[in-house]
């Protein structure tokens, strides 16, 4: 099987008929595609490498950018996850040994993490596999090549950012005035 062709990804439609989709969704589904297929591949080798999980390795990341640890509604929202869902993936780190939890002694409710030294260990390794792998997987590009992309992809994340912050026209939700 030739991996480049024979998937179906988010370009699938706009290789098919490429004068239906204007330039600018042409581009988001470019970026799609792009994200996605680098997502999938740090995920399949994760997982066959270090027999993790890419949402582990996230909140081992945010763990270890953060020394002394941190609030679990902290880490819920720097990962974006609801508590629920980080809940159940602490538990199975402190299961492994690899992240410890101690509930604050002023606030019960609220629950402090961080890594334990066998998990500050065990993501270093990974870490430095997972720069690698990002490497490798543009390495297709030259530096300067990258450079520009990072520059242009900060303009496009300004755009996004402006165009979600612009407030609404006013009256937008609200039904038309009755004559």
């Amino acid at each position: 099987m030739n991996k480049t062709v024979d998937y179906i990804d988010a370009e699938f439609k706009v290789r098919e008929n490429p004068e239906d989709h204007r330039t600018e969704l042409r581009l988001w589904l470019r970026l799609l595609t792009c994200s996605n297929m680098i997502e999938a591949e740090i995920r399949k080798r994760l997982r066959e490498e270090f027999d993790t999980t890419l949402p582990r390795f996230d909140l081992m990341a945010q763990l270890e950018r953060a020394p002394d640890g941190m609030l679990l509604g902290e880490l819920s929202r720097r990962m974006m996850v609801s508590n629920g869902n980080l809940t159940g993936l602490v538990e199975r780190l402190v299961q492994e040994g690899l992240v410890e939890r101690q509930v604050s002694e002023t606030d019960r409710r609220a629950a402090f993490v961080r890594l334990t030294p066998r998990g500050r260990a065990d993501f270093t390794v990974m870490a430095k596999q997972h720069s690698e792998w990002i490497g490798e997987l543009l390495g297709g590009l030259n530096a300067r090549e990258q450079e520009e992309l990072w520059m242009r992809l900060g303009r496009l994340k300004g755009s996004v950012g402006a165009a979600r912050d612009r407030p609404e026209p006013p009256g937008k939700d609200q039904p038309p005035a009755a004559d």
